[in-house]
């Protein structure tokens, strides 16, 4: 059996390439092709689709969850969970992970690719127990860094944990592109002598590296990797599909895909990807991730937020901060929502001309504990400057945390028409909220508009962008902190 194929169009590569905010509509018309290719699977929710649905595009991600399950009618359906994170930003009560998990699977998932941004496995074991007690096809995934602390024997023992909890098979995810082609080979030949589960790979482009990787990983052995459409791929992006498939053509690794089927399906994903051009990042290849490790979409968020500061011209500097940040840190991994920590924490260093002078609450929670164990010591006089009179936890981040689930059916009321609307509301609650209310009052004609101007930025542009001010605005307020912490999302 040659190698097996994911497909991620439908969820990473518009969350990569078009700030996700693909619609349902442009997904369903397409659906039954792709369900004729023989995927291993299609990821088609998690990450930050949950969130944009509610919060941009009027959507409930549970109906669009249960259309593509009436589409896909052979192909098994497969989503990134984050662990004790879920779908948000924040670390949710055991109950919340265990009813999400319940939910996702009756609703349509199949497959759950369960990672934890420092890989702290203590972060994995409710979604995990949750997914087998469902029947569901549980992936433990690896979190893939450089660092002084990353080294082939902690990942190896990462994947033999991995497997000891119940995984049916083990992910290394590359979400920052940094994974090289021959480390990859190693990489795959070391875990497949280590477990007795599949591998598989999922890596982004960003740094130019991952279609070469992915071939290195299929001559070490790895058994399923991770591709898009070539209409929806590269960039920050995954790798293209039909290359691959063309290049394996007729070895002992070839998938079996249809090419010309292949070609269909990104024709039809071309004429989309027009409809969002407004939304494009604009990263081709960013070779700069291989020295700062700063992933493309968190790089373009950068730019978003200091220009939004009147800062756009300390953008180097607070690139150079990140990866001493990271250090003091202990070499988190950067994707959500360590991503945001570092990277909000490094523009606050620059922008206050002191580091550490202003510290989010975020950063202190994360040296607390809150978040899990880092990846390596924090820096014991960071430490200090961090913590203040705060002490750090002790044991799981999750036993701190009380059963939110009850509180939330209470307190939203007539609003939730179902058991998924009030883990919707624990996940996000303002933008739930607001999403519920829209749809109590019957608002179809929002969509038309929404649609109207997506059309007009495609057209013409969008509008030219206000005056930057002079002086950085009163942006440490709690506000600006969430919307700096939302933006900053990455995969």
């Amino acid at each position: 059996m040659g190698v097996r194929i994911t497909d991620t169009t439908l969820r990473d590569a518009h969350q990569s390439l078009l700030a996700t905010r693909m619609r349902t509509e442009d997904m369903l018309p397409i659906a039954p092709l792709m369900d004729e290719v023989g995927f291993h699977s299609v990821e088609v929710w998690g990450g930050a689709t949950f969130d944009t649905c509610l919060r941009f595009l009027r959507e409930d991600p549970w109906e669009r969850l249960r259309q593509l399950k009436k589409a896909f009618r052979r192909t098994p359906l497969q989503m990134l969970l984050r662990g004790q994170n879920v779908v948000g930003y924040r670390h949710y009560a055991d109950d919340v992970v265990e009813k999400f998990v319940e939910l996702a699977a009756k609703n349509g998932i199949d497959i759950f690719r369960i990672f934890d941004a420092v890989n702290d496995l203590r972060n994995l074991e409710t979604a995990v127990r949750a997914a087998k007690r469902v029947g569901a096809h549980v992936q433990g995934a690896i979190c893939y860094t450089i660092s002084p602390v990353h080294t082939l024997d902690l990942y190896a023992r990462l994947a033999r944990q991995l497997e000891e909890m119940g995984c049916d098979s083990i992910c290394i995810k590359d979400m920052a592109g940094l994974l090289h082609p021959y480390d990859g080979y190693e990489l795959v030949r070391r875990l497949k002598e280590t477990v007795h589960v599949p591998i598989q790979l999922h890596a982004h482009c960003t740094a130019g590296l991952a279609p070469m990787t992915v071939l290195k990983a299929i001559e070490a052995g790895v058994d399923v990797v991770d591709c898009a459409v070539s209409s929806m791929a590269l960039g920050t992006s995954q790798p293209p599909c039909e290359p691959l498939v063309a290049t394996l053509r007729g070895t002992h690794y070839d998938p079996g895909l249809d090419l010309e089927l292949l070609s269909r399906i990104s024709d039809y994903f071309a004429q989309v990807r027009e409809k969002y051009a407004a939304f494009e990042g604009g990263v081709m290849v960013d070779v700069g991730v291989l020295v700062h490790q700063v992933p493309g979409g968190m790089v373009s968020n950068l730019v978003s937020q200091l220009r939004e500061l009147g800062a756009a011209d300390r953008l180097k500097e607070v690139l150079a901060e990140i990866p001493r940040v990271r250090a003091d840190l202990g070499y988190p991994p950067l994707v959500t929502p360590t991503s945001q920590i570092v990277g909000i924490q490094a523009v606050l260093n620059v922008l206050a001309g002191q580091r550490y002078k202003q510290v989010t609450k975020e950063t202190r929670a994360y040296v607390q504990g809150y978040y899990g164990a880092p990846p390596g010591p924090v820096h014991p006089e960071v430490k200090a400057q961090v913590l203040g009179d705060a002490q750090e936890i002790v044991g799981r981040p999750a036993d701190h945390i009380p059963p939110e689930l009850e509180k939330a059916r209470q307190e939203i009321g007539h609003l939730a028409q179902s058991e998924e609307d009030v883990v919707s509301y624990v996940l996000f609650p303002q933008v739930a909220r607001e999403f519920f209310e829209w749809r109590a009052r019957g608002s179809p004609l929002e969509e038309e508009v929404v649609a109207a101007i997506a059309a007009a930025l495609v057209q013409h542009g969008p509008p030219p962008a206000p005056a930057a001010p002079t002086h950085p605005p009163s942006w440490w307020k709690m506000a600006g902190r969430q919307r700096l912490l939302h933006r900053m999302g990455t995969p």
